[in-house]
Parts: structure tokens; C-alpha cells; sequence
């Protein structure tokens, strides 16, 4: 356990229960789960590969994801049923930087998981985790074609930041533009 995960106040494992009543597990990533981070990856489909922000289809990319967890710079949450990881949720933070408040969110689940209430419950699971490490705001970035994601996080109080120009670049090479979106979280002030 490191520093940072000495300070959440929620306890691991976690029990949800999804909308039609199916179990899920919550447990916090840690390096040994590389391999079926990796695998998880592999079997979505190409058009949430595109966006994502790193290739977590490569094991040496989840790997130094991995070591971000060791170090305590990534905080992520991996939901499971029947000892298959169906989706996770991300917070990456840096506390020695001048965004030292902020965290980045990053949420991904499986296919046959959406409209369900995983993608809720695991956006409960790091705003909490958030508050519990004293971030202020939280971030999220995407794509302005990814109306679902931008759906999904102005539901839960997102906002839209900024749009920046030809920011990034897909895996198929092709420029698109990147949005910035921000919560700020309720009653924290910036470190």
C-alpha cells in the first residue's frame, strides 16, 4: 500500500449491484493486474480504442500504469463480475506539480456493462476517492465527436472548459480536436 491509497476512506472490496441486479466487485488496480487490464483492453471495440489517451492494448503502457499505482500517482478502481473485469475508473494526480489540485479522470467500461449503472457507480467511486485525497476539481478530457462521454460526464455536474484546436492525434494518425472538461468539487480549496 502506498501513501496515497493510505488516505482513501472507502474500503476495498466494494459490492455493487447493477441495474437488472447482477454483482459487480469493486478493488483497487495494482500492478499484478496488468495482464488483464491488457486483456479487457483487446476486447473493446476499435471506436473506444481510438480515443483513448494512451494504448492500453500494450503491456508495456499498462505496465508503467501499473508503476503509477505503485508510486501514487493513479488511484484506479476496477469493477469485476464473475472474476472478469467489466470497466474501471482512473484518477491521475500529481502532488508535487502546480496542478497539485487536480485530478484527470479517465472511465471505461465494457460494452455489454453500458446503460446499466456501472459507468454511475464507478464516477461515484473517484469522486469519493477524489474528496478523500483533498483534490478540488477534476478533469476529463475528449473528443467533441464522443457525444456519449460528454453526455455521460455533464450528468454529473462536468462542465465544458475549453475546445483546443487539432490537440490530438487518433491511432489511425488523423488530427481531431480535444475537449476540456471540468468539475470542481464541492467545498475544497486549491492546495
Amino acid at each position: 500500500m502506498n501513501e496515497t491509497t493510505a488516505r482513501l476512506q472507502r474500503p476495498y472490496p466494494r459490492t455493487f449491484r447493477l441495474d437488472e441486479n447482477t454483482e459487480v466487485s469493486f478493488r483497487l488496480m495494482t500492478p499484478a493486474d496488468t495482464h488483464r487490464l491488457v486483456t479487457f483492453a483487446r476486447a473493446l471495440p476499435e471506436d473506444d480504442l481510438l480515443y483513448l489517451r494512451m494504448d492500453i492494448t500494450k503491456l508495456n503502457v499498462v505496465m508503467q500504469w501499473g508503476q503509477n499505482i505503485k508510486e501514487g500517482r493513479t488511484v484506479t478502481v476496477l469493477a469485476e463480475v464473475d472474476n472478469e473485469i467489466a470497466g474501471y475508473v482512473s484518477l491521475h494526480h500529481n502532488e508535487v506539480t502546480w496542478q497539485r489540485h487536480l485530478g484527470e479522470v479517465r472511465l471505461q467500461v465494457a460494452p455489454r456493462y453500458r446503460a446499466r449503472g456501472l459507468g454511475r457507480a464507478l464516477a461515484g467511486e473517484i469522486f469519493a476517492i477524489a474528496r478523500s485525497l483533498g483534490l478540488s476539481k477534476l478533469v476529463a478530457h475528449m473528443t467533441p465527436d464522443q457525444q456519449g462521454a460528454i453526455a455521460t460526464v455533464e450528468r454529473l455536474g462536468f462542465r465544458r472548459e475549453a475546445l483546443l484546436q487539432n490537440f490530438v492525434i487518433d491511432r489511425s494518425g488523423q488530427t481531431r480536436d480535444l475537449l476540456v472538461m471540468s468539475y470542481d468539487m464541492p467545498g475544497r480549496i486549491a492546495c
